[in-house]
Formats: C-alpha cells, sequence, structure tokens
C-alpha cells in the first residue's frame, strides 16, 4: 500500500493491521513519532491525520488509506514552528521522550483554536502525559506560540 507522510508518498509493504506507529519508524525510518504505550493513552505517538491528532499506536495501515498523515519532522523543516520556538523558549523538555507527541496535540490544538485559554489548552493537553511533570511548562509554550502566531498574524 501506498501512504502519504509528510507530503512524500511511501509504498510500503506490510500487514494492513500494522499499527501506524511502526510503518513511521520501521519502514519510513522518521524516529521522532515514539512508541509509548502501545494502547493509545499516552500521547507519545501522536501524528496528525488530515490534521487531526491521532494516536499511531491503534491506527492499523489500512485505515490511513489516502490521508494526509503529517509527523513531527513535518510540522517544520527547520524547527521555526511557532511551538517548536516556544518549547525552546520555555525550556519545556526534560527527557524529552514525550515532547513529539507534545507538540502535535498542540498544534492541532492551535489549528482548531488559534486563541485557547490556558484551560483550553489544559484539557486539550490532558491526554499526552509526561512523566517528568512539565506539564506547567507545557501550557506556557502552548499559549505563548498561540500569542507569538497571533502577533505575526496581525
Amino acid at each position: 500500500m501506498t501512504i502519504t507522510v509528510n507530503g512524500k508518498a511511501y509504498h510500503i509493504e506490510a500487514d494492513p493491521q500494522m499499527p501506524l506507529l511502526w510503518a513511521i519508524r520501521d519502514f519510513i525510518k522518521l524516529k521522532g513519532t515514539k512508541y509509548g504505550c502501545g494502547l493509545g493513552q499516552c500521547g507519545a505517538c501522536t501524528v496528525h491525520m488530515n490534521g487531526q491528532a491521532v494516536r499511531s499506536c491503534t491506527i492499523p495501515l489500512s485505515a490511513v488509506g489516502q490521508k494526509e498523515i503529517t509527523t513531527i519532522e513535518g510540522l517544520s523543516a527547520d524547527g521555526t514552528h511557532p511551538l517548536q520556538q516556544s518549547w525552546q523558549a520555555c525550556n519545556v523538555p526534560q527527557c524529552g521522550f514525550c515532547q513529539a507527541g507534545q507538540i502535535m496535540a498542540a498544534a492541532a490544538l492551535l489549528k482548531s483554536n488559534p486563541s485557547p485559554s490556558e484551560e483550553e489548552v489544559r484539557q486539550a493537553m490532558n491526554g499526552n502525559l509526561c512523566r517528568c511533570g512539565t506539564y506547567l511548562r507545557i501550557c506556557k509554550a502552548v499559549l505563548q506560540a498561540a500569542q507569538s502566531a497571533e502577533s505575526t498574524s496581525n
């Protein structure tokens, strides 16, 4: 089957029930998307499917079809996405394991709600776990990215 990841088509010969996560990591060789729990509960494997945040560990290849997949590598080729910039400015990562999933969840939030309140950020990010507990910095970074994007669009 052929899937499109970060704007590029990839032909993958694999079991149609293989989780998208493993196709991304093992066949396409993009390592930013992480395996966390394998149950869709931690958010480490979050990618976008047609712009919506999904847990790639629970999506079989057969469900992808013609949908566009975006991974952390496709968010910005040079790390200049407002979320990537605010993540650095707010010193969000500690171990960094969950950060790609956190950023992808935040990017989906800001796409659907460019000016979220702090409570809306907390609610949207609630399903993405961080073992290091950097939730306050994550929230701050998302709000900062929203303000940054808002100020550059005015």
